[in-house]
């Protein structure tokens, strides 16, 4: 019989894998992946640029790479988060394979056995996973339209043995869709300066915004550069250029950074260098930006479809709130329902989503769903809407 470790034993499977598998059937309409369409993927672009690459490049994109990442992609990306305010050189810059490597990275960098850590509740599946994996107690914090409950938080850093860390999606959370107020980033720095928490800022969707208003509010505490609180900030080409590359980054303090490479050297040596050097070429081509224009403005339109659809089949017991960017729209059903029964109907009818339950770390919580837009057509949303619709109705009245 073999015997697993202990962290190995406390994962369990994610309910978005398996569900995925019934995205291949004709007959579904699947809202439960968070993932880009593969129609809006820039594949005319990379084969040009990757046509016009020398030789030297080429050759060197079969090539082993630095542990932090290829030279040349480390100073692209510095520029392209230089604009977005970071201060990239009080900071080192670490490419990570896929930001999912970096929440692992930032675990085992923090966490043993028992320690606890805090996230928000409901919090991104991905980071319950590897904080698991490492072995730590999570303890989750709500979350309301404007960020993390501050008051609990006071609660949490007043205690004599800190939390390792705190780990929050401030920029159209994944799955609760909310957009941190700067009021509320502002009570949360206040919170934590001078507590020796540092702070995982996690910021996969800052890019994808949908309405002017909302900028001021997607400056990243990292830009912020409060004192007295380590900020370890991490991104991810998978939303704003292809999931399949596997390329994310971290920017962190000189002291976590040098900790967090030798662990990232342990795991996998480098992350890819041919995905490097596409995302690389794609930064120094100035396409990135309009790039990021062209699927923003479509995500919005599909996040539009879907919040009319909403608006025109949901019970109105069913609290959801329009989303400002990203992915997602997150229902709340009145107290007591359990999404569950709601998803076997709804498979039955042709349309699939995610049960609140797999964000929460307990895994208890479950009068809540995940809708994903970002991979659908309006036609598709149009359809498989009033089939969930339909489903909540059966169960709940």
């Amino acid at each position: 019989m073999p015997r697993f470790s202990a962290s190995v034993s406390a994962l369990r499977s994610s309910a978005i894998r398996e569900l995925m598998s019934l995205a291949s059937r004709p007959d579904i309409i699947s809202f439960a992946g968070g993932m880009p369409g593969n129609e809006l993927f820039p594949v005319e672009a990379v084969e040009e640029l990757l046509g016009g690459l020398d030789l030297k490049t080429k050759q060197a994109a079969f090539q082993y790479g630095p542990t932090p990442g290829l030279p040349s992609l480390l100073e692209s990306l510095s520029g392209f988060l230089e604009q977005k305010g970071l201060p990239v050189q009080k900071n080192r810059l670490m490419i990570t394979t896929g930001s999912q490597q970096g929440l692992s990275i930032l675990a085992k960098a923090f966490v043993d056995p028992g320690d606890r850590v805090l996230t928000e509740y409901p919090c991104f599946i991905g980071a319950i996973a590897a904080f698991r994996s490492a072995g730590a107690e999570i303890r989750s914090i709500p979350v309301d339209n404007e960020g993390l409950d501050i008051a609990i938080l006071q609660e949490e850093a007043a205690r004599p043995d800190p939390a390792k860390f705190l780990y929050i999606t401030p920029y159209f959370h994944n799955p609760a869709g909310i957009l941190y107020s700067s009021e509320r980033k502002q009570k949360l720095i206040e919170t934590l300066q001078g507590r020796d928490i540092p702070l995982i800022e996690d910021d996969a969707y800052a890019g994808l915004w949908f309405h002017e208003e909302y900028r001021e509010r997607l400056k990243p505490i990292k830009a912020i550069d409060p004192d007295g609180i380590d900020v370890c900030y991490m991104g991810s080409f998978s939303k704003i250029l292809g999931p399949g590359l596997r390329l994310g980054w971290l920017l962190a303090p000189p002291a976590i950074y040098e900790k967090c490479e030798l662990i990232k050297q342990s795991a996998d040596a480098c992350s890819p260098s041919f995905s490097q050097v596409i995302a690389d070429a794609f930064i120094r081509s100035g396409r990135i930006g309009p790039y990021i224009t062209s699927v923003r403005q479509e995500y919005r339109r599909r996040a539009a479809c879907m919040t009319t659809a909403l608006r025109n089949h949901l019970p109105e017991y069913v609290r959801w709130s329009e989303p400002r960017g990203g992915f997602y729209i997150w229902l709340t059903l009145p107290e007591g329902s359990d999404s569950t029964p709601i998803l076997k109907l709804a498979i039955d009818g042709g349309a699939v989503f995610v049960t609140g339950n797999t964000f929460d770390p307990e895994g208890k919580r479950n009068n809540t769903m995940r809708l994903s837009y970002c991979n659908n057509t309006p036609e598709e949303i149009e359809r498989g809407i009033p089939i969930i619709a339909r489903a909540i109705r059966d169960v709940c009245g």
